[in-house]
């Protein structure tokens, strides 16, 4: 089963609000700025999953397929992009600043990446396994399939807004 990005728009909405409110970042033009929604994996178990440990600030970085990425959405990943990051229910959970984008090969992903996924055992082979597995699953849904040299948007991020601790997700 995939995840709908938007099946509690109005909680999105009003926690979209109380991050305005708050303006932890001191942005004087955050009330302007576009905030998309979005979840990790690619089924609810999966982006609960990875919510805690981007809640324990142990991943902070992740991939998305450039494929999948221009199939899906029509402007550019970049640096300070906002995303509201939702739970397998869809509720909203916290919200991340995109740090930086590196447009790079699956084969030519490096283990410090690797590591700071925050995923599995943390190794690049862990990461190139899980990964294949994925785009295995994933691509297929807009015709494609993975290859060694897939281009990939490695994308570094950090949380800036959230309501609840981890350990607080976790014993729901």
């Amino acid at each position: 089963m995939t995840l709908d990005p938007t099946p509690n728009q109005p909680l999105v909405n009003a926690f979209v609000q109380r991050f305005r409110h708050a303006n932890p970042n001191n942005d004087p033009d955050l009330a302007t700025k576009p905030i998309d929604t979005d979840f990790f994996g690619d089924s609810p178990k999966m982006a609960d999953d990875l919510l805690v440990p981007i809640l324990e600030g142990i991943k902070t970085a992740t991939c998305s397929s450039l494929w999948e990425w221009e199939h899906e959405n029509e402007t550019p990943l970049s640096p300070g992009t906002l995303a509201v990051i939702i739970d397998g229910s869809g509720t909203p959970r916290c919200i991340i600043e995109t740090v930086s984008v590196t447009p790079t090969p699956y084969n030519e992903v490096a283990a410090d990446f690797a590591y700071h996924e925050g995923e599995n055992d943390r190794t690049l082979e862990g990461w190139r396994k899980a990964h294949w597995d994925f785009f295995s699953r994933t691509l297929p849904r807009i015709g494609k399939q993975p290859t060694q040299t897939m281009p990939l948007l490695c994308e570094r991020f950090r949380v800036i807004y959230t309501e609840e601790s981890a350990q607080e997700f976790n014993s729901r």
